[in-house]
C-alpha cells in the first residue's frame, strides 16, 4: 500500500431543500487527499469507522469506487456520521454548520490505528481534521510516531486552529508541536504560517524538528515550497486549504502521489527536482480541481494532471 491516510471521514450531506445550493462530499482532508492518490494510480487506504446508516454507507462506497481502501469498514451500531450542511455563495465560499448525532464521536480512535497497516504502507498522512481536544489527537498522534519509528514517509496537513480546543490556543499549539516532531513533509495555509511565527521561523522549526519539506499554500498566489534552505513558489492556480472544492486536498494527495511515482519512500533520497516537480504535479491537480469544480468527481486523475502540465 503506498499511502496510509489517517483521519476522521465526513459527510457534507445534502439537505434536500435548495439542492443546487449544496454540495455533497464525503471524506475531509483524509479521504481527498488518499482519492487523488488512489486516481493517481497509488494504492490508498483511510483508516477509520462509519455510522451503520445511509451516509456511512454511502460514504464506503464512494472511497471504494475511487480506488480507496477502508482500513476499518465496520460499520457502527450507532452512527458516528456527522452531517456537515455546507451552503456554497455565488463568489464559491462556504460556510459551516456541524450537526453531531448524539452520543457520536466521529473521530479515529486509537484502536483503528493497525501498526501491521502501518507497515505495509510506504508514506503516513494525517489530515487535521484529526487535531482535536480529543482521543483522535492521541490516536493520530500514536500512528505518525508507529510510521516515523518504522521509516516511512510521514505527512501532516495542519490545522492550526483551535476550534476543538475552546480557545486553549497553548494546548492546540503543544498538540501541533507533538505531532510535528513525527513529520517529514508538512502542509500548511498561509494563516497557519503566521500563527506559526511567520516564515522566517520556519527554517529554525524545520532544523530543530528535521522536517524535510514544508510547502504553504497561497490561495489565489498558488504556493510556496520550504526546503533544503531554498524557497520558491510555484505558479499560480487556487490552491487554499478551505474551500469548495478541497483543492488543497487534492493538491497535497498529488504531491504525495508524485514523490511515489518518482520512486522516493525516503527523506534522504529528496531532491530540489524531485520536490520541485511534486509541487507542479500538486498545483495542477489543485487547478484542474477548482476549474472542474464540485466534489468528489472533480478531483482529478494521473492523466488528467499530466495533460494539464503538458498545455
Amino acid at each position: 500500500m503506498d499511502l496510509y491516510s489517517i483521519g476522521e471521514l465526513v459527510i457534507d450531506f445534502t439537505p434536500g431543500s435548495e439542492p443546487a445550493s449544496y454540495i455533497r462530499n464525503p471524506g475531509g482532508a483524509p479521504a481527498n487527499a488518499a482519492i487523488t492518490a488512489a486516481r493517481s494510480g497509488l494504492e490508498a487506504g483511510v483508516c477509520s469507522s462509519v455510522g451503520d446508516d445511509d451516509f456511512g454507507r454511502f460514504l464506503v462506497r464512494t472511497l471504494e469506487e475511487n480506488g480507496v481502501k477502508v482500513l476499518n469498514p465496520d460499520l457502527c451500531g450507532e452512527a458516528i456520521t456527522t452531517l456537515a450542511f455546507v451552503t456554497l455563495a455565488p463568489d464559491g465560499d462556504r460556510s459551516f454548520t456541524f450537526a453531531r448525532k448524539p452520543g457520536a464521536d466521529m473521530f479515529l480512535s486509537e484502536a483503528a490505528v493497525k501498526e501491521a497497516d502501518i507497515r505495509d504502507s510506504a508514506i503516513v498522512h494525517a489530515g487535521s481534521c484529526s487535531l482535536s481536544a480529543s482521543p483522535a489527537a492521541e490516536a493520530t498522534a500514536k500512528a505518525l510516531r508507529l510510521g516515523h519509528e518504522l521509516g516511512k514517509l510521514v505527512s501532516f496537513d495542519v490545522n492550526y486552529r483551535n476550534v476543538m480546543w475552546k480557545d486553549d490556543q497553548a494546548a492546540c499549539a503543544a498538540k501541533v508541536r507533538e505531532i510535528l516532531s513525527y513529520v517529514d513533509l508538512l502542509k500548511v495555509s498561509d494563516e497557519e504560517v503566521d500563527m506559526m511565527g511567520g516564515e522566517s521561523a520556519l527554517p529554525a522549526l524545520m532544523e530543530e524538528l528535521r522536517i524535510a519539506v514544508v510547502v504553504e499554500t497561497l490561495g489565489d498566489a498558488g504556493a510556496r515550497c520550504f526546503f533544503a534552505g531554498e524557497t520558491w513558489d510555484v505558479a499560480s492556480h487556487k490552491v487554499t486549504c478551505v474551500d469548495t472544492n478541497g483543492a488543497g486536498d487534492a493538491f497535497w494527495g498529488a504531491f504525495l502521489s508524485s514523490l511515489r511515482i518518482q520512486g522516493v519512500d525516503r527523506t534522504e533520497q529528496l531532491t530540489k527536482e524531485i520536490v520541485s516537480r511534486a509541487m507542479a504535479y500538486g498545483n495542477a491537480a489543485g487547478g484542474l480541481t477548482v476549474q472542474k469544480k464540485g466534489a468528489i468527481p472533480a478531483l482529478p486523475t494521473r492523466a488528467e494532471i499530466e495533460a494539464f502540465l503538458a498545455r
